[in-house]
């Protein structure tokens, strides 16, 4: 049996997993796993203690995309029954915000469809998010797609603070999951935001056919991006999608993704994304064992939970939630 506290004490002094040892983390027998949440919630704690950062999603353009991603209802290949619209209006961004403020969010995201954004779109975000930032002095997150150079100035000059774009799955798997753009234009996106002065926000959807290999490739890709933000999704395979059916996951193994991430990634955020209620089911508060942060509320095309069952969940495993001013000191940590 791995001795799973040994393992998080030489991560914790900076030695890393061997693919082997990796593996291990995966194939951990069930019997062990509040072992493994052991070692896994050691490491957090060393570096994040019991806080948990809280983040909420504005869908604020949806459908009309025309990229090919196998999982995602909003895509051109795609027959779900969504709601389809353009950007939404600035109000309605700063409404987004208000309500993030009032739930004492610490990041708020502000997700749009499509392969990238136009200028016009560029624009739109840029005058709801000086207000935003004004108003409420919210940490936001944009995830708007493949990104030009002068766009990335332009939003960080706006005060936006992240840049989410995620790899979703490992190289070799890319083109199982989308043929409509490259694993490398993805890195490449992250790259670009970087070198705007973003902090790179980039992550995975796990359960969509690849192999355990597979994942532990996309965390070690995601360790070499440096991406301070880690989204650890849970495929919640939508009906009218081609990965419709798709049902390879337990909340067994989803505890065991988590703990693998952050073995891998000991001092980045890790945060439990989407298909976290239908995967994780009743283990979900196991999960924050592992990870250091979870949206609240609904996602792009899907329910999340009740925002309160997330606060009395939190309570009840006696995390505390990180307020937006250290949230915001955090940030500036990372960005000296």
């Amino acid at each position: 049996m791995m001795e799973w506290m040994n393992l998080a004490n030489r991560v914790i002094q900076e030695e890393e997993l061997s693919d082997v040892e990796a593996l291990s983390i995966l194939t951990c027998s069930d019997d062990d796993i509040l072992l493994l949440m052991h070692a896994a919630f050691h490491i957090r704690k060393h570096y994040f203690g019991r806080k948990v950062k809280l983040n909420m999603i504005i869908n604020a353009k949806s459908g009309l995309c025309p990229e090919n991603c196998g999982y995602c209802s909003q895509s051109r290949v795609s027959e779900a029954p969504i709601e389809s619209y353009k950007m939404l209006t600035k109000e309605k961004l700063i409404e987004g915000a208000k309500r993030a403020h009032d739930l004492n969010i610490g990041t708020y995201c502000i997700v749009a469809s499509g392969r990238g954004p136009s200028n016009k779109e560029v624009d739109q975000v840029v005058d709801a998010v000086l207000d935003i930032k004004k108003t409420y002095g919210l940490k936001i997150c944009a995830c708007l797609g493949i990104l030009n150079p002068n766009q990335a100035k332009r939003l960080k000059d706006a005060g936006v603070d992240r840049y989410n774009h995620n790899l979703n799955t490992s190289k070799s798997n890319h083109d199982n999951i989308t043929t409509s753009h490259s694993y490398d234009d993805r890195v490449t996106t992250v790259e670009l935001a970087k070198d705007a002065g973003l902090s790179p926000c980039s992550g995975v959807i796990v359960g969509m056919k690849e192999t355990k290999q597979d994942v532990i490739d996309i965390a070690r890709s995601l360790k070499a991006l440096d991406a301070d933000s880690i989204p650890v999704n849970f495929l919640h395979a939508i009906d009218g999608t081609p990965l419709e059916g798709t049902n390879e996951l337990s909340p067994l193994y989803c505890l065991k993704v988590l703990a693998l991430f952050r073995f891998i990634n000991p001092t980045k955020e890790i945060r439990i994304s989407g298909g976290r209620e239908v995967n994780l089911r009743s283990l979900q508060p196991l999960g924050l064992f592992a990870a250091n942060s979870i949206f609240v509320g609904n996602y792009l095309t899907t329910s999340g939970q009740e925002e309160l069952e997330d606060y009395k969940m939190l309570h009840d495993l006696g995390f505390e939630i990180e307020t937006v001013e250290e949230m915001k000191n955090s940030l500036s940590m990372i960005n000296r």
